[in-house]
């Protein structure tokens, strides 16, 4: 379903989507009233909700769709503004499974490939695995849906799980953790960060999220808040110091240069696995300044992008956390570095801090 009170909008992404083979769009609505009116009848396995709508925007409608379909995978769309990335990591805190910038204007929708390609991944990483039985769909429920009503098929093949191998921890205290997440991270990352609480208090954490700008610095604010400790996007050339958080500034890198005292380097260098900023190139540099003493967390996330970096971190000696697939929103990222056989642990998400504790306080268990 395709929420948005633009009809150039809705008929644009109505029209991308079912271009593609294994996705059919089930219904366009102009609000958030009109999709919750459609919900029983169109079934959605995933809604790409608009933020500011009238008569019922998508914040509001998000716990009423949400409370009646738990199941719905729910997408935010808004434009990059500052009030929108604040509504944007509300909704993920309400159950919002990832969030999409739009193009500034209407006219730019029509080659913004970029978002059409996001837009297409983001879909089908919160697909079902399965194909579930549909209730036929009343062509008065659908605003302007397309004209074929058949369902076509939705299943997405899985490979055979490759077994999963874990390698002991570093003998090392840890003097830096870095962090990566994508799809259904900010969530995750303030849960670890509030729970950790002092431990590790001597060590900084770096962070990348999967993010464009202005949604990276609310994110640094907010971690501040959850986690009591001073957190803000990353600065070219400023030292990092034990107790701060450091977020990658979305549209940048940020990686870590050797020095006397280490400092975070931003560059504008070519995206790595289509992400930029990205975890990969993180992971690399900080391994290469503190060595085995990094500890490596990869949460929630779809693509692969962490697998690569976290092996550098445990060819190295380091130690790589991985979040479990149950708790995942999308186990990509995860999925990958612990089926690339370089972690440690691979965790619930609620039990993540404490064995980051462990690994602070020197215990390798």
């Amino acid at each position: 379903m395709v929420v948005d009170d633009s009809a150039v909008v809705r008929g644009l992404v109505a029209r991308w989507l079912g271009e593609v083979p294994d996705i059919e769009v089930v219904s366009t609505q102009r609000n958030g009233r009109t999709a919750l009116d459609a919900l029983d009848a169109t079934y959605p396995d995933i809604i790409v909700l608009d933020i500011e709508m009238p008569e019922m925007d998508g914040l509001t409608a998000l716990p009423q769709i949400l409370s009646r379909k738990p199941d719905t995978a729910v997408i935010m769309a808004s434009t990059l503004t500052r009030r929108n990335a604040e509504i944007s990591l509300k909704a993920l805190s309400l159950g919002a499974r990832d969030y999409i910038p739009k193009p500034e204007a209407q006219h730019g929708m029509v080659t913004a490939d970029d978002f059409r390609r996001d837009l297409l991944e983001k879909i089908r990483a919160l697909a079902p695995r399965r194909p579930r039985e549909r209730r036929t769909v009343p062509p008065a429920s659908r605003e302007s849906a397309p004209a074929a009503t058949t369902p076509r098929p939705r299943t997405l093949a899985t490979p055979e799980p490759a077994p999963i191998i874990l390698r002991r921890p570093s003998a090392v205290r840890p003097r830096v953790i870095v962090i990566g997440s994508s799809t259904g991270g900010p969530p995750a990352l303030t849960a670890v960060l509030q729970t950790l609480g002092g431990d590790g208090a001597d060590v900084p954490i770096l962070i990348t999220q999967h993010m464009p700008p202005t949604f990276t610095g609310i994110l640094a604010e907010h971690l501040a808040r959850a986690s009591g400790r001073p957190a803000a996007e990353g600065q070219d050339g400023e030292p990092i110091a034990a107790g701060r958080i450091y977020v990658a500034p979305g549209g940048r890198h940020m990686v870590v240069e050797p020095g006397a005292i280490p400092t975070i380097r931003l560059t504008d260098d070519p995206p790595v696995n289509y992400c930029r900023p990205a975890v990969d190139p993180l992971f690399e540099s900080a391994v290469k300044v503190y060595g085995a003493a990094t500890l490596a967390v990869v949460l929630t996330g779809m693509g692969h992008d962490g697998a690569e970096g976290a092996r550098a971190v445990a060819q190295a000696g380091g130690t790589v956390i991985a979040q479990d697939e149950a708790s995942s929103v999308v186990w990509g990222m995860p999925g990958a570095t612990a089926r690339a056989g370089v972690c440690s642990a691979i965790l619930p998400l609620d039990r993540i801090p404490g064995q980051l504790s462990r690994y602070l306080k020197g215990i390798k268990a």
